[in-house]
């Protein structure tokens, strides 16, 4: 049986024609195959002139990720996103074979045919044409979406892929989402289908947007809500960046509120990234390698020290085709490519053991059914170490991070993409994902070294996941990303509050959104986050009871 089910496969490689059915469906392919008499009892099949025939389903490796960004935010993480996982592929696919790590994100299109022909994966030895990525863009302004249509990335984008406006939604949510949403509603939901037809097997969708503004806030929310009507079975992932205390949009508090409600009740996983912490790490590295000009920098510093540490051209920090931390120099090179690179390393090694062969791989989908215990606690802090890959690691060679070092550090505060410290908090479920040669029982070692200092909930004490993945950030020989369901949340969901009712309390700009929505929608959005605080709150505040209560044995009357 096996060997006739590898001669099958082979013939299905080499000759599309032998599929029978289920060419293009999540369940994979099905094919006739004749087997020997000697086929065991009980199974399923049909006899047939001496051969028994029955049926045997192939089922496809490749598992892709719709990426739906929306926003000037959301557009230009996923341009770093997009730019980075090209370098990733390109240093571990080095003879150009359009295999399935590739396929996750990207789609192999020959463009010498009309329209433009879609080259399944294969065997993964097959050359790549033309590479597409898995994405829908949506801004209602044409600043961002035409710099990415005449970028470097423009390469990588189909016209179809885009749906833009033209006025932009003026930082109102009501506008991005009860205006602009109904109105583009056809035009959204064709873009999604065509990019989920186009996959073998989805695994989910991954928005990236922005609280603050109006398009990635207002419509971004509508398209997550579109998106569980019409794909409810379909897992949806959010990287949502927070504002920050002194966000120059006025009009974010009620923004972000409406945003979040939103996510509460339309996402499976929420991954907040707040600008504040951003900006922290990045100021950080900026410090320490000599390049920044805040209070730490250390500008007497010896040239040669400062050489050792200094993030370079090619690094996550910077722009396209070089330039500082600061994205102040090299082509392409904007002010956010540092804060966008931290973002866009974060998706890297959230999908590194889905795209990667590893001992111990965790499925994207895994990290919702381990870390959600609870449908409306699903907003997972994040942290990583290393936060930026350096570049020319070759004249550099700095000296390597020991893996006890990258435990500590992603449990730490610097490295949390949130303005919080998760240690005093209590932890729901904790996911490590690990990549590079990282041993299982060092990674065991630490998690038993570090969950001592660790506040579990009580009923899930052991409530950690390891992931293992083979492939290594390129120029670092090992990396790890913390995901925490932890109660810390909680604290930026406060401050939203707060924000929030220093404007309702006087009725500022809230005409601008009662002509969208009613101002009952509004309050209902706030009293929904306020009790996903208390939630929170009070999974905090649980402690284990002392006596465990037992029913007694009813015995035999």
């Amino acid at each position: 049986l096996d060997a006739d089910v590898k001669g099958v496969r082979r013939s299905a490689q080499q000759a599309p024609q032998n599929r029978v059915e289920g060419e293009g469906k999540e369940t994979g392919i099905s094919f006739d195959v004749k087997l020997r008499p000697s086929f065991p009892r009980g199974a399923r099949g049909r006899r047939k002139g001496g051969l028994y025939k029955t049926r045997v389903d192939l089922y496809c490796a490749m598992r892709e990720i719709v990426t739906v960004q929306v926003g000037q935010c959301g557009n230009q993480i996923g341009c770093r996103f997009w730019e980075l996982a090209l370098k990733e592929h390109a240093a571990f696919n080095t003879k150009a074979r359009y295999d399935d790590a590739l396929s996750s994100f990207f789609a192999n299109v020959d463009v010498r045919q009309h329209p433009a022909l879609r080259l399944p994966v294969g065997d993964g030895r097959g050359a790549i044409r033309a590479l597409k990525a898995r994405a829908v863009v949506v801004d209602m302004e044409e600043g961002v979406t035409n710099a990415l249509l005449s970028g470097p990335m423009r390469d990588v984008f189909d016209t179809a892929q885009f749906i833009t406006g033209q006025s932009g939604s003026g930082n109102n949510w009501a506008r991005g989402s009860r205006h602009y949403g109904p109105m583009y509603h056809e035009q959204l939901l064709e873009a999604v289908r065509r990019q989920a037809e186009d996959a073998d097997s989805l695994q989910s969708f991954l928005l990236l947007h922005s609280l603050g503004g109006g398009t990635g806030s207002g419509l971004g929310s509508y398209l997550l809500m579109a998106l569980a009507d019409e794909y409810p079975e379909v897992y949806r992932f959010s990287v949502s960046v927070f504002p920050s205390q002194d966000d120059d949009v006025i009009t974010s508090p009620y923004n972000a509120m409406l945003s979040c409600a939103a996510l509460a009740e339309h996402a499976d996983c929420v991954m907040p990234v707040e600008n504040q912490a951003l900006m922290d790490i990045v100021t950080s590295i900026e410090t320490k390698s000599g390049t920044g000009t805040g209070p730490g920098a250390s500008g007497g510093a010896p040239a040669a020290r400062r050489d050792d540490n200094a993030v370079k051209r090619g690094s996550s920090l910077s722009g396209v085709d070089g330039g500082d931390v600061r994205g102040r120099a090299g082509h392409g090179g904007t002010p956010w490519d540092g804060m966008n690179g931290i973002a866009a390393n974060l998706l890297l090694n959230l999908t590194a053991g889905m795209r990667f062969d590893g001992a111990l791989n965790v499925d994207i989908n895994e990290i919702t059914m381990n870390l959600v215990p609870f449908p409306r606690l699903h907003f997972l802090l994040s942290s990583m170490s290393p936060v930026v890959v350096p570049a020319d690691r070759g004249r550099m060679a700095p000296v390597p991070r020991t893996m006890d070092q990258i435990f500590t550090e992603v449990f730490g505060r610097d490295r949390q993409l949130a303005s919080v410290d998760p240690r005093r908090s209590t932890y729901l479920a904790c996911a490590l994902l690990l990549r590079g040669a990282v041993n299982i029982s060092d990674a065991n070692r630490n998690v038993e070294r570090l969950r001592r200092g660790l506040k579990m909930a009580h009923w899930v004490s052991d409530g950690f996941k390891v992931g293992l993945c083979d492939r290594a950030p390129v120029g670092v020989p090992y990396s790890a990303l913390c995901l925490a369901n932890n109660a810390a949340i909680q604290k930026p969901l406060n401050a939203m509050c707060e924000r929030y009712k220093k404007l309702r309390k006087r009725n500022v700009y809230l005409h601008h959104y009662t002509e969208y929505m009613d101002l009952a929608d509004i309050d209902s959005a706030a009293v929904s986050i306020e009790e996903l605080a208390a939630e929170y709150g009070c999974v905090d505040a649980a402690r284990a009871p002392d006596t465990v209560p037992s029913i007694a044995p009813l015995g035999i009357r």
